[in-house]
């Protein structure tokens, strides 16, 4: 019995597969990647170290260098072009030659004149400092805004934001004993006292990245360590990872004022991904410090955690109020610049070879998490909906940005 369906169908036709044409992955595409000078907070770090530049010029791309812009970072040009790089002699020059630019703060009103249309733009955005009118600037120009600050990767990891804080945490611990000392007009103590004499306290105020590098090297000075955080997880983490050598306690008002109040340093490090840093130390609170006690306000660069806190500059970078210490410097890690930039390098630098390996940005984005979280602006559009709601624009989500080709 023959079945009608089935007449006149032979094997080799049964047996041809359905072909349907893929995406082919995109082919490697150089690179012309520009490094200008910092001009804003007398920033002396760079964005890559010369080693970092010879991997990429290794790699097929090209790297254009602004002259002197790794000279405070001990840096000279020599070394750039030993590296591969082309010294640029002006922004200008570098910011219309270039399709990527890469630096360490967001650029200045005068360098955001220099960018250009459909530009790739990978820096800090400080979002203590950040306005609406550069944000619709970038997207006016179709620019693509990765910023330091959200760069997540698959592991819920943030890469820059930990080595810079890393960094920071270390420094301020270094900078409070500074000003504590009398010739700083502080309260004339040591850190970690001597043989009768008691430590000086210091209290950190987050547990996160800052909070336990500022509590290692607190530690290592000898001083008693509180560390405050309103996550029970994080006080738990940092209680293990330092073998319960510091006293923790949950950030209520109550722990706060009693902890601020018995303070020969308080150390601002409690940071809000994304957000604003949030104010947990009133101004109430720092009215009853001792004289000469020292406030380090590391997340200021974020608006600070420290209501009393205001940012200061490298050249000024204390002042006093109700005869307390505040240094509130937004760039700390500048102070140890060729640190910081080799730290920059290390994470930066595949990044930008992932985007020339995959083509363009577009394909860049949909294929690595890391760069895809740390985009703000894209397309025109903003995407990051902690920045549309802190600025009251609209946004629009990332991924479907880049799923719909829009």
């Amino acid at each position: 019995m023959e079945i009608p369906a089935l007449q006149g169908m032979t094997i080799g036709q049964a047996l041809l597969p359905m072909e349907k044409p893929l995406r082919l992955r995109e082919q490697h595409r150089s690179l012309r990647i520009g490094v200008p000078r910092e001009v804003a907070n007398e920033e002396r770090r760079v964005a890559l170290a010369p080693s970092g530049v010879a991997t990429l010029v290794a790699n097929g791309h090209e790297v254009y260098v602004e002259q002197g812009a790794g000279v405070l970072a001990n840096f000279p040009d020599a070394e750039y072009m030993e590296a591969g790089a082309q010294i640029v002699a002006t922004p200008e020059d570098l910011y219309s030659q270039c399709e990527l630019i890469v630096k360490v703060g967001r650029p200045t009103d005068d360098e955001l004149k220099l960018l250009q249309e459909n530009q790739v733009l990978i820096s800090a955005l400080h979002l203590g400092n950040t306005t609406p009118d550069f944000l619709r600037r970038l997207m006016e120009l179709g620019v693509t805004g990765i910023g330091f600050e959200f760069i997540r990767d698959s592991d819920g990891t943030l890469p820059i934001v930990r080595m810079m804080h890393e960094i920071m945490g270390s420094m301020a611990v270094q900078i409070a004993a500074r000003y504590l000392e009398s010739n700083e007009g502080g309260k004339g103590v040591m850190l970690g006292g001597i043989s009768g004499v008691p430590p000086a306290t210091v209290v950190i105020i987050g547990a996160g990245v800052v909070g336990e590098w500022a509590a290692r090297t607190a530690l290592g000075f000898g001083a008693h360590v509180v560390v405050l955080d309103t996550d029970l997880g994080a006080l738990r983490a940092i209680e293990h990872y330092l073998d319960r050598r510091v006293t923790t306690a949950m950030a209520s008002v109550e722990f706060i004022r009693k902890a601020v109040r018995s303070a020969d340093v308080v150390i601002g490090a409690k940071m809000g991904e994304g957000q604003r840093a949030p104010i947990l130390v009133t101004e109430d609170m720092v009215a009853e410090m001792q004289p000469g006690s020292v406030i380090v306000d590391t997340m200021i660069d974020q608006g600070g955690c420290i209501e009393t806190s205001r940012p200061t500059t490298h050249s000024n970078p204390v002042f006093r109020k109700y005869d307390v210490i505040h240094y509130c410097v937004p760039n700390m890690p500048s102070n140890a610049a060729r640190t910081a930039t080799y730290a920059l390098n290390n994470v930066l630098v595949p990044y930008l070879i992932e985007i020339g390996e995959s083509g363009s940005i577009h394909e860049a984005l949909w294929r690595n998490v890391g760069l895809r979280n740390g985009t703000y602006v894209y397309r025109r559009h903003l995407t990051k909906k902690s920045l549309a709601a802190m600025f009251g624009l609209p946004y629009r989500d990332i991924e479907l940005l880049i799923a719909s080709g829009l």
